[in-house]
């Protein structure tokens, strides 16, 4: 497959997958089985596509994640300072787990079997959530403690297997703790950004001098069209949550996982 139809490819798919509870990794792990792009580089792509995606959350809630608009007083500059306190305290379990236990996980578990059971365990999880009959006690983003939100980072942490789904895995994570659907994904977008700037910041500069000029094409290919894919899919999730709940994301989940293990079994 040309180098460049794959890029596109690889970007469409973080755009539609990274910030729906469905794991944008396992997805990236399951196309890449298609993909001739080396292991190395399959890796450092599909973190630094990432950067498109997150740029695409900046620029949609850039009004909420902005604190010197001019149209702000001390009030809201303060709330939003605040935000930005809580996103970055919430990505710290995420620096120390993922710091010391990222190469580990990375060599044993990067695998479509692992993918595969994630994402069933995963959307189980999901539908289990949403039969509850619990209300939310917590109902708007500034309710959010910074005790939650450290815990929510550890929550996490769980995405780092892959098939778990970061954006699940926070969203879940939030909605046992009290919040209502709503603030669980809004915090999940808002924890995305230190988390996936400071992972794609790594990569960048390990593998980054290595990285030809074609390579660096493919590169900014991928993350323009991650970036444009993912605004999109943001601007309809957050009109869809408003009325509906995740659990179509919970079998959607459970359906491919079972499809992509029966491939790779009779493979």
């Amino acid at each position: 497959m040309n180098d460049y139809i794959s890029s596109i490819i690889l970007g469409i798919v973080e755009g539609l997958t990274e910030f729906l509870p469905v794991s944008s990794t396992g997805h990236l792990i399951i196309v890449n089985q298609f993909v001739n792009f080396s292991e190395s580089f399959a890796y450092t792509f599909d973190i630094v596509i990432q950067l498109g995606a997150i740029l695409s959350v900046i620029v949609y809630f850039f009004k909420r994640l902005n604190p010197f608009g001019s149209h702000l007083n001390t009030e809201g500059r303060n709330r939003i300072f605040t935000l930005w306190a809580k996103s970055i305290a919430g990505v710290i379990p995420a620096l120390i787990i993922g710091g010391t236990f990222g190469g580990i996980v990375e060599e044993k578990l990067f695998n479509p079997y692992t993918v595969c059971i994630a994402l069933i365990l995963g959307g189980i999880i999901m539908i289990y959530l949403e039969s509850r009959k619990n209300i939310p006690t917590i109902t708007d983003i500034s309710q959010l403690k910074f005790k939650t939100a450290i815990t929510i980072g550890f929550i996490q942490c769980f995405a780092m297997v892959p098939g778990t789904s970061r954006s699940a895995a926070t969203i879940i994570g939030a909605m046992f703790l009290g919040a209502s659907r709503l603030v669980a994904a809004e915090f999940s977008f808002f924890l995305a950004i230190p988390t996936m700037i400071a992972a794609s910041g790594y990569s960048i500069l390990k593998a980054g001098t290595s990285l030809n000029g074609h390579e660096l094409a493919i590169l900014t290919t991928g993350f323009f069209v991650s970036f444009i894919v993912a605004l999109a899919v943001i601007a309809v999730f957050m009109r869809y949550i408003t009325r509906h709940d995740f659990k179509p994301f919970a079998y959607y989940r459970i359906a491919l996982g079972i499809i992509v293990s029966g491939y790779f079994l009779i493979k």
